[in-house]
């Protein structure tokens, strides 16, 4: 399916960030382990680049971390990310994407990224005026999960017919389904 077949002039753009935008997996590992040798010096943590270091993982290569240790890491890991902000690569494919139709479309930032994490990120790489809105990470209640799709589709008041989405993660790829996109990842030439 090449995209003249599928971007049309009322379609909608959502890009993911981390991982389908841009690269940052490193960058995120790097600054948790400045985090960690900064807490837990003794503790060396190696980077897996199939694997997002995350808060989860953390605890498990940690696994005797506590609650006020492991929110000292998360606060330390935020300052440090702009440091590392060259070890991030963009995916040229989908920025090709975003380029050819910012203009055209409406191109929306839809992430589970914090605001001014993806900010530093699109602002690092020269992205940010190719949005024309942005939806950062959300919680629902009692902190759980929300699909950022749905959230999205429901705040810009539109169809999700109209939605192209662009999106590395299954389980959101599977949420972009359940909020009735039917593009997602298509074929660009």
């Amino acid at each position: 399916m090449k995209s003249e077949n599928v971007v049309i002039t009322d379609s909608i753009l959502f890009f993911d960030m981390d991982g389908t935008l841009v690269n940052t997996n490193y960058a995120n590992f790097l600054s948790y382990k400045k985090a960690v040798e900064l807490v837990k010096s003794q503790i060396k943590i190696a980077f897996n680049p199939l694997q997002r270091f995350n808060r989860s993982l953390l605890k498990t290569v940690i696994p005797n971390l506590t609650e006020i240790e492991l929110e000292m890491i998360i606060r330390e890991k935020e300052k440090y990310y702009n440091d590392f902000l060259p070890e991030t690569q963009l995916n040229n494919k989908i920025v090709g994407v975003l380029c050819k139709y910012f203009k055209t479309n409406k191109t929306i930032l839809v992430t589970n990224c914090r605001k001014d994490r993806a900010l530093a990120t699109l602002n690092y790489h020269g992205l940010v005026d190719k949005f024309s809105d942005f939806f950062f990470r959300q919680f629902g209640e009692r902190n759980g999960k929300i699909n950022k799709f749905q959230n999205a589709i429901f705040h810009l008041g539109i169809s999700p017919k109209l939605v192209i989405a662009f999106e590395n993660e299954e389980t959101e790829i599977a949420d972009a389904k359940k909020a009735g996109i039917q593009y997602i990842n298509p074929i660009i030439s």
